[in-house]
């Protein structure tokens, strides 16, 4: 078994909706393409790993390989390792004994390793060699702790799906961004992007908030920062033992030792407190620990916070009762689980020893045993749910407190007796404030009923109900996309909205360039979607990127098929036939919201076969009104966009709109059929996104198919009285379709120059020239700036192979380099001729033409002006004898 690569799939792909790892798994002749002819392979498999379960193939009557081994053992080593994931697939290619193999993960790095762990895993059942499987799940685990999100960001993620809104992680950290384009918010943990630095900055300054809370009337205890120990200790006997000592400048309950009633106590938790900075010392309030939850001016959640403690059975050490309580699995390292385990540190020490107690010592049965005095869950603290036990009047002191601070999402903790009676009345008070506050006591408290704060934060970012999102216009196809794509983004940008789109040509934003090259994958359309001024997207959506990454976004508002034809790029990776090509670019529709629009071509089958699987609605389109499909969706009620007597009609059930194709100068008063068919798919578009007819009608009419509106796509220069076209059409549909349209232009010769791309089929590279070669006079051929993998000369070979029974080509040239063959095929124009040039290097071969269509401009200016200078000279009247003689004699007195 050999894996030849791996990739991660990151959004909805070719297998699913689900993020997967990836790969090409190559399988040896005999036992590994059939293992139920060794079944002590899936034995020793199974007795290494016992919950992988039968193996089984996924197809019926299919033989069980190694790959699909590989593959349910990937699957079941993230089970196990506590990863939610369900998905898996193998799948043969044509190749004997490769396979595609797809594993859902839900964190990447992790799904990465469970991959390389079970091809090691298989690899040790094949050699009967041992296998700590153990030992993988547990960092398998780690692992998945360490990258998920932590429970407060995850809890507001999870709330913000179930709103339906888009979201990416931006760092490994938690940092997210919720939403899409200007429709965008962040969050980092339990913090939203209108949270100001300054609030944060008073927040973390113990001394400054209490200053200001108790300017507001709200209760707080005494205490001051102090400069160091002794001066701690002066403060401490000022206000009275037993006081508490923290820092200044802190968060999570790092460093705060609370109940301090003598010296020795005091001195170790100065230190505590002294190794993360400024120190304060401020009177202990008696009474319980709460934290209340303040999301805008509403208090969400309360708990009262318990100190970490274990219970003696006069048994066990306290050191072993620790141990015991943090077998519990709701307690791990950090803040990734609900609980934190317990520590035994200095500060632990302290107040064991405040009870005379050690972590050697045996307590008595039933002792409760104090290791911390805070409350804090980072320390090993619990959490009792009190949301509905809180006074009104405590929880507008919260509020207050939130509010005077300047904290959207704000901890408030609270120290009183209990919460069912205000602060005032018990000496209760407010001892901090917190940005950013852990959730998880509310989420999963150890006691009690769990809050859905996340849901208040998510209503709070986003008050009307939105989703963040914008509109998003998915479009693929053989041919026509990138046309499609600048016109629907055209369209959207006559209506007022800022526009992103990505394109073969590059990523746009709100009209300005902001990257170039092929950007028709999902990296540039993740790139438009996190731009804060887009209002609306428009992505290509290329078979490529589709292949190597998936889908950028989880749904789309309409997905555009412009047409499969006969397929373009088939015999790479692993996309065969018509019907593999089928099932790929179908993804985008699969993937249109329920809300939403699939656009489909009528007239192509393939495409056509796609509609059942649109979670939303169809439009169909085709130039033809009376098509089967176009007339059968109509009658049913259903959108529909065709061309009736020289105009592109909109129906649905009993209205109709009519746009004149005379007004749309892309189709050339529609004369070029392909372009007409983009034209109605973008307009179909621009109608499911709500765009007004108006400006529908004002943008058809102010899109120009020049080089700066669609380069390379059927751009018409006027050059010397001939007419040249410029396109990028590489595949026999394409070529067909052009010669569609210039049979509608009239010319006294017709020539066209053409290469072929080196990675299409032998027959793909042929069919092109036999379809030129019954339109044009003279083919002038071109060896490709790169052949993509084939050797000199070998495309030039198939493309004459293409125009040997040529009905029309009488003259065939061959010339190496590109530019050298549009120079040839322009010198030999005449007034009247028409030729069509297949360009390979776009920007560069429209930038030559352009400068040779200038070029004759100014020589035909001079020319006409020298004519018309010796045209004057030779009427010039002459004088007689005597005025020149009168002239003579002015000019030299």
């Amino acid at each position: 078994m050999e894996v030849t690569r791996i990739r991660a799939l990151r959004g909805p792909n070719l297998w699913s909706r689900h993020t997967a790892i990836e790969a090409v798994v190559s399988c040896d002749a005999g036992a590994e393409r059939d293992l139920d002819s060794t079944p002590a392979f899936e034995q020793r498999l199974r007795a290494l790993f016992p919950k992988v379960g039968a193996l089984h193939a996924n197809l019926p009557s299919t033989p069980i390989s190694m790959a699909h081994a590989l593959e349910l053992t990937a699957l079941a080593l993230q089970a196990q390792a506590g990863c939610p994931v369900t998905f898996s697939r193998t799948t043969p290619t044509e190749v004997a004994g490769t396979f595609q193999v797809a594993v859902q993960y839900t964190e990447e790095a992790v799904g990465r390793l469970a991959f390389e762990k079970a091809q090691q895993l298989c690899r040790a059942a094949v050699a009967g060699e041992p296998f700590d499987v153990a030992a993988v799940l547990a960092e398998l685990h780690e692992l998945d702790e360490d990258e998920r999100l932590g429970p407060s960001t995850g809890a507001i993620v999870d709330a913000a799906l179930q709103r339906g809104i888009p979201i990416k992680r931006l760092t490994r950290g938690s940092l997210v961004q919720l939403g899409w384009g200007s429709r965008q918010r962040r969050i980092q943990a339990a913090e939203v992007d209108g949270t100001s630095a300054i609030a944060e900055s008073i927040a973390q300054d113990k001394d400054l908030t209490k200053k200001l809370l108790h300017a507001a009337g709200v209760p707080v205890p005494l205490g001051r920062p102090v400069t160091d120990l002794e001066d701690a200790w002066k403060v401490a006997q000022g206000i009275g033992l037993p006081v508490v000592v923290k820092p200044q400048d802190g968060n999570q309950g790092k460093g705060v030792t609370v109940g301090i009633s003598d010296r020795a106590h005091f001195d170790v938790a100065y230190e505590a407190a002294a190794h993360y900075g400024a120190v304060m010392v401020e009177r202990y309030l008696p009474g319980h620990d709460f934290r209340l939850l303040v999301v805008g001016n509403q208090l969400v959640a309360a708990a009262r916070r318990d100190p970490p403690l274990v219970i003696g059975d006069g048994r066990h050490s306290v050191r072993e009762l620790v141990a015991e309580v943090n077998k519990d699995p709701r307690r791990g390292e950090g803040h990734g689980t609900s609980l934190t385990r317990i520590r035994i540190d200095a500060i632990a020490e302290a107040r064991l020893a405040a009870q005379a107690l050690t972590p050697d010592s045996v307590p008595a049965k039933g002792q409760r045993v104090m290791l911390r005095n805070n409350a804090n869950l980072s320390t090993g603290g619990t959490a009792t749910d009190v949301t509905d036990s809180v006074h009104p009047e405590v929880a507008a002191r919260a509020i207050e407190a939130a509010q005077t601070v300047g904290l959207d999402i704000c901890g408030v903790d609270v120290v009183c007796e209990t919460v069912i009676k205000p602060l005032e009345e018990q000496n209760g008070g407010i001892v901090e404030v917190n940005a950013a506050p852990g959730l998880r006591m509310h989420i999963s408290p150890s006691f009690g009923k769990g809050r859905d704060v996340g849901k208040a934060v998510i209503d709070h970012m986003y008050p009307d109900g939105g989703n963040g999102r914008i509109p998003v216009i998915a479009v693929t196809g053989t041919n026509g996309k990138t046309t499609t794509v600048r016109l629907a983004a055209h369209l959207l940008k006559t209506s007022g909205l800022r526009v992103g789109m990505t394109n073969t040509d590059g990523v746009y934003v709100n009209g300005r360039q902001i990257d170039s090259g092929d950007c028709s994958g999902p990296r540039s359309a993740r790139n438009v979607l996190a731009h804060p001024d887009v209002d609306a997207a428009v992505l290509e959506t290329a078979r490529g990127g589709l292949l190597r990454e998936g889908l950028a976004f989880d749904q789309c508002d309409v997905a555009i098929v412009t047409n499969l034809g006969g397929g373009d790029h088939l015999g790479l990776n692993y996309i065969t036939t018509l019907e593999d090509l089928k099932v790929l670019k179908r993804v985008i529709v699969l993937n249109v919201a329920p809300t939403g629009t699939a656009v489909l071509n009528a007239a192509d089958p393939a495409v056509v076969a796609m509609a059942p699987h649109c979670p939303g609605s169809v439009t169909f389109f085709a130039q033809d009104g009376h098509h089967p499909v176009i007339a059968t969706h109509r009658a049913l009620g259903k959108r529909v966009v065709f061309v009736d007597h020289g105009d592109i009609v909109c129906a649905e059930g009993g209205f109709m709109k009519r746009l004149p194709l005379a007004r749309v100068p892309l189709t050339r008063k529609g004369r070029i059929g392909f372009q007409v068919e983009n034209t109605m798919a973008s307009v179909a578009a621009a109608w499911a996104v709500g765009v007004s007819w108006d400006a529908i009608q004002k943008g058809l009419a102010s899109f120009i198919s020049d080089l700066h509106g669609v380069p390379g796509r059927f751009n018409v220069f006027d050059y010397l009285g001939a007419t040249v076209i410029a396109d990028y059409g590489h595949n026999p549909d394409a070529i067909a379709a052009l010669v569609a349209g210039v049979e509608n232009m009239p010319a006294r010769r017709r020539s066209v120059v053409i290469s072929g791309a080196g990675d299409r089929r032998d027959e793909d590279i042929r069919g092109q020239t036999r379809i030129l070669g019954s339109a044009f006079d003279e083919v002038v051929l071109y060896q490709d700036a790169c052949q993509r993998g084939r050797a000199d000369g070998e495309v030039l070979a198939l493309l004459r192979e293409g125009l040997a029974d040529a009905a029309r080509t009488r003259h065939v040239e061959e010339i190496h380099g590109e530019f050298i063959a549009i120079d040839h095929a322009m010198d030999r124009l005449k007034s009247g001729d028409l030729c069509l040039i297949l360009i390979d290097q776009v920007e560069e071969a429209l930038a030559h033409i352009q400068r040779r269509v200038d070029g004759a401009r100014v020589d035909r200016r001079v020319a006409r002006a020298a004519k018309a200078s010796a045209s004057t000279r030779q009427k010039k009247p002459r004088r007689s004898p005597v005025a020149e003689a009168a002239l003579a004699l002015s000019l030299h007195p």
